[in-house]
């Protein structure tokens, strides 16, 4: 086992696979046993697929040997959120009312980057039912923040981000309504992406809210984040994405974002920005159309889909679930249809709006979180404090589901903080482009 292969990146794995000096089989044992002797390992994962990845592992070596790899990524083990149905293995939602949910197929995602020579290693936890940008979760269990083992992870892809995080997995997959890829890949210093509404097929995920739900990679770098999107398209070439001037870009950068930013998630977008300037690019402060008369709009929203969605088994048997969770989901009936169908006309209307302003501007730009990930024991116990931090958390992320663009998070160098990019709809590979560009110039700092 080299334990180096556990923190480099998907591409580098797979370039090394390529080549033959790494041996899927060897290399898909290391995560396993990486994942079994660490402390957080089954705090991270809720469970591993170990005979289906030995299997996969063992198919993607005889590949290799013959040269008939499949993608670039062929051989290479990564985790699920335990969202993502996995035939014959429990996909529960990190709720208890969907204990021994045993799905008969794989979600479609996980059956195209299957055919395309993916390890499954297994799934990862999350916030119930993916409803919360805090991670935690007393049901099953919460992974802690890779820079702080007192403090949350993120969510709701929780697992997904701490699996990559603390090397037990070489990149992961993880949904996003509100948030739920980018705030936890922010937290612990990840690439997140979330696509536009529709790019990748939702076949098979356990819903939350279904017109705003996507899902994407969470990854030590942007170009593992293109090669994973690309091949949950199901497509095996990779694009190339390029060399991209900062020099010839414009960006707009929110003010809504930095209102109440903390200092550490200030510091570090600050950071970037000084950066962007030094590499010649334009940067204009502004304010987002509708913004502050979408996201009250949101609550809405947001609980009258999930509550819909669920609302059968969750007043069947409450008692099951977190309790902030569960009320969070059944303030959903506090909404008439009346409010739902108005709340959505706005803001279809401040979308309109929003993506006749951003045509001037190649993206937008803010902090990915307004704060740092909060104390578990504080989150757990004080109700109050908990709904505060869960909202501050989520209010940036929500602007990209709402509007319904693409957007890219990249750690700033300063320990969990992000820079959020939102793009145009469906151009998320000149999104991942800009990405690059911007992630050289950090990385060379």
């Amino acid at each position: 086992m080299s334990k180096h292969w556990l923190n480099m990146s998907a591409c580098d794995l797979g370039r090394q696979i390529e080549t033959g000096k790494i041996d899927p089989r060897e290399l898909t044992d290391s995560f396993i046993t990486a994942i079994k002797e660490h402390p957080f390992g089954y705090s991270i994962f809720m469970r591993l697929t170990e005979i289906r990845a030995v299997a996969e592992a063992e198919a993607a070596s005889q590949r290799a040997r013959s040269g008939m790899r499949h993608s670039l990524l062929d051989g290479v083990p990564i985790s699920w959120k335990d969202l993502f149905d996995t035939s014959g293995v429990a996909t529960e939602a990190g709720s208890a009312l969907l204990s021994g949910r045993v799905p008969n197929k794989d979600a479609e995602v996980l059956r195209r980057a299957t055919e395309l020579g993916l390890v499954c290693l297994g799934k990862t936890h999350l916030s119930e039912f993916a409803f919360s940008g805090l991670g935690i979760n007393p049901i099953s269990d919460t992974p802690p923040c890779v820079n702080d083992y007192e403090a949350v992870a993120g969510g709701s892809s929780s697992g997904a981000a701490t699996s990559v995080a603390f090397g037990l997995a070489a990149a992961a997959v993880g949904s996003d309504t509100g948030g739920s890829v980018r705030l936890p890949a922010a937290w612990n210093d990840l690439v997140g992406l979330k696509p536009t509404h529709g790019q990748l097929p939702l076949d098979g995920v356990v819903p939350l809210c279904s017109r705003l739900d996507t899902l994407g990679p969470l990854t030590h770098n942007v170009e593992d984040a293109a090669a994973l999107f690309i091949i949950m398209q199901g497509r095996s070439q990779l694009p190339h994405l390029g060399q991209e001037s900062l020099a010839s870009m414009r960006f707009l950068i929110a003010d809504e974002g930095l209102e109440n930013v903390r200092s550490q998630p200030l510091k570090g977008f600050n950071k970037v920005i000084s950066e962007l300037q030094n590499a010649g690019a334009e940067l204009v402060y502004g304010s987002l159309p509708g913004a502050n008369q979408v996201m009250p709009l949101a609550a809405c929203i947001y609980e009258v889909e999930a509550y819909s969605q669920w609302q059968d088994i969750i007043d069947a048997n409450p008692q099951k679930m977190f309790p902030m969770i569960r009320e969070r989901f059944q303030s959903g009936r506090k909404y008439s249809g009346l409010d739902y169908v108005n709340a959505w006309n706005i803001v279809q209307k401040i979308r309109a709006e929003y993506l006749a302003l951003i045509s001037q501007f190649d993206a937008v730009l803010l902090p990915t979180s307004p704060i740092l990930p909060p104390n578990k024991e504080e989150v757990l116990t004080n109700p109050e404090y908990y709904q505060q931090e869960n909202m501050l958390a989520l209010r940036n992320t929500r602007i990209g589901n709402l509007m319904e663009v693409p957007a890219l998070t990249l750690p700033t160098g300063v320990p969990s903080t992000g820079l959020m990019i939102f793009g145009r709809p469906y151009q998320e590979l000149r999104l991942l482009r800009m990405g690059l560009a911007i992630e050289m110039v950090l990385n060379r700092v």
